[in-house]
């Protein structure tokens, strides 16, 4: 029946004219098109706005179940800054990981190459000072990413491998510098000026209203540019408003620390770059089909490599925070932080087979993590309970992305 059908579709035997089966097919081709005019529907709801609707919903929630027990809401301006915050070291190394699964490729060394960072940052701030430690220290995190793209690109060994070796080799590293001990500087001008970068604090309308005037500049010009970005252009004023009424709701009290202010402007950045650029419009395509991008002329290999020099760059700049706000670290700091970095970014929707994501989608996925967490605490369960929701949230979303991106093919 095999054979039949293979010799009908390349023409060696005429097709089948039999009424019976004619009409079985034609009601089978018929019920296959209103369930899948049905399932995008409600899938392709799920897929572009599921994180930010499970984001709101477990808002809702907790705050519902909270303002029941007579506890603490998280509907405060004080408790959100508060969440932007936490989710601030995940959310920047979580932006640059979807550029990588964008272009195709995979990063598990980031948690490694942060801890790397802070121990060299730390080795050096109180004798060349908090500037040029950190670009030491940030030197560091380019050359490890260069080494990472260049294997994967140069030698062709898959990057899950490449980047698992540099995790376990950075951890040898950070234990040759330790010998296995604790870091901390006590250089006293070192330590200002780590909790000048970390821990200060800013107006948070003056914030929003920042990130706000960015949303609409975009939006402007996605409107100018045409018919292709006008839709993304709308959305971008969309989310101007928002912003721009959440600053003008904000207290003159209410205030946003340092780490919250570069997750949010490196997201925004990102996202321009990725939707109003040629730039970004070549990486979706390098990640999309890396063979027809390389014949229309794209430099593919450039464009991977860069993957791993923003993703390694931003761990390393997580890395500083890290140590800025603890003023110390030991040799397994941001041990499994990759596995929440690319839980956000899963949560996201962005593709594990490149060509998709979207950065402002992996941002809410890791304040949806952080809002769990925050949640859980508040509403005092266990630590065990977390990790099983949270599993299962993951998941659910993985699921629906998978099962969605099916039903569209």
């Amino acid at each position: 029946m095999h054979m039949t059908r293979l010799k009908e579709e390349i023409g060696l035997i005429a097709p089948s004219t039999t009424v019976g089966s004619g009409v079985l097919i034609d009601e089978k081709k018929e019920n296959l098109a209103v369930s899948k005019s049905r399932d995008p529907y409600v899938l392709g709801i799920l897929r572009e706005f599921g994180v930010y609707v499970a984001l709101a919903l477990v808002l809702f929630i907790v705050t519902a179940i909270a303002m029941y027990l007579g506890k603490s809401q998280p509907l405060t301006a004080a408790n959100l800054s508060n969440i932007v915050y936490q989710a601030s070291l995940t959310g920047i190394m979580a932006i640059a990981m979807t550029v990588v699964l964008i272009t195709g490729n995979f990063d598990l060394s980031v948690g490694s190459v942060a801890a790397l960072v802070g121990v060299v940052f730390l080795m050096t701030v109180g004798t060349l000072g908090f500037g040029i430690a950190a670009i030491l220290a940030l030197s560091v995190a380019a050359f490890v990413g260069l080494v990472n793209g260049a294997i994967n690109q140069f030698l062709g060994i898959n990057a899950f491998i490449v980047t698992l070796g540099m995790l376990t080799g950075a951890r040898g590293i950070i234990l040759v510098l330790t010998d296995g001990r604790s870091l901390n500087s006590t250089d006293e001008s070192a330590v200002a000026a780590m909790q000048l970068f970390e821990t200060t604090r800013q107006p948070m309308n003056v914030v929003l209203y920042c990130v706000g005037g960015l949303f609409a500049i975009c939006g402007l010009v996605g409107l100018y540019r045409g018919s292709t970005s006008r839709v993304r252009g709308v959305f971008a004023l969309i989310g101007a408003t928002i912003v721009g009424g959440m600053g003008i709701l904000s207290g003159p009290r209410d205030t946003v620390a340092n780490p919250a202010i570069y997750f949010l402007v490196f997201t925004v950045v990102i996202w321009l770059l990725l939707t109003f650029t040629t730039f970004g419009r070549r990486l979706y395509a390098v990640g999309g089909n890396a063979e027809a991008a390389r014949l229309a002329g794209v430099n593919v290999v450039g464009y991977k490599i860069f993957g791993f020099l923003l993703s390694s760059l931003a761990a390393g700049f997580a890395g500083l925070l890290y140590v800025s706000r603890l003023g110390s670290t030991y040799p397994g700091a941001m041990q499994g932080a990759e596995l929440a970095v690319i839980a956000s970014a899963i949560l996201g929707g962005t593709s594990l087979f490149g060509g998709s994501g979207s950065v402002l989608k992996s941002a809410a996925g890791a304040l949806l993590l952080v809002t769990l967490t925050n949640g859980f605490n508040l509403l005092n369960l266990g630590a065990n309970y977390q990790g099983i929701i949270e599993g299962v949230v993951i998941i659910v979303a993985a699921a629906i992305y998978t099962v969605g991106a099916g039903r569209r093919r």
